[in-house]
């Protein structure tokens, strides 16, 4: 199930990928893309950070594409501040420089008993929860991964 999952996202990415570059070859100028990452596993907390900047260094920088990371349930521990691993702490800082819009699912929040002063910098609450923060953004013309 795990292999499916990393399958299906990496089609996704190279699909979203492969449209950009259409458009931009199309009409001579880039079309800005728009794309939201849905992490709620914990374990894949690295591999999908891994991921946006992979995403941001593919399309040519944050100028071609606005990226939101909405994290809920059991992935929002990862970015939990005084747990924090150090790397994934780093590369969210370098990714937050660069424009990654982090969203945290407020009811998620509620549950595990933290606020934003307890996240990595950089996060918004998302009061409405994760999962309709994620309806709202493909509403708005992003595209969903979950890796």
């Amino acid at each position: 199930m795990y292999r499916r999952n990393i399958l299906t996202g990496a089609v996704a990415a190279a699909s979203a990928l492969f449209a950009a570059s259409a458009a931009r070859a199309s009409t001579g100028k880039p079309d800005k893309m728009k794309v939201a990452y849905h992490l709620s596993d914990a374990e894949k907390a690295s591999f999908v950070v891994g991921n946006i900047q992979n995403h941001f260094d593919g399309v040519g920088g944050p100028e071609f594409v606005t990226i939101a990371l909405v994290v809920h349930g059991p992935a929002l521990k990862a970015f939990h501040a005084p747990s924090a691993n150090s790397e994934l702490r780093q590369k969210l800082a370098k990714l937050a420089k660069q424009g990654l819009g982090l969203e945290a699912c407020g009811n998620t929040m509620k549950s595990q008993n933290v606020t934003l002063k307890d996240l990595l910098p950089g996060f918004v609450a998302v009061e409405q929860g994760g999962v309709v923060r994620l309806a709202e953004l493909q509403a708005q013309g992003y595209v969903y991964l979950k890796p």
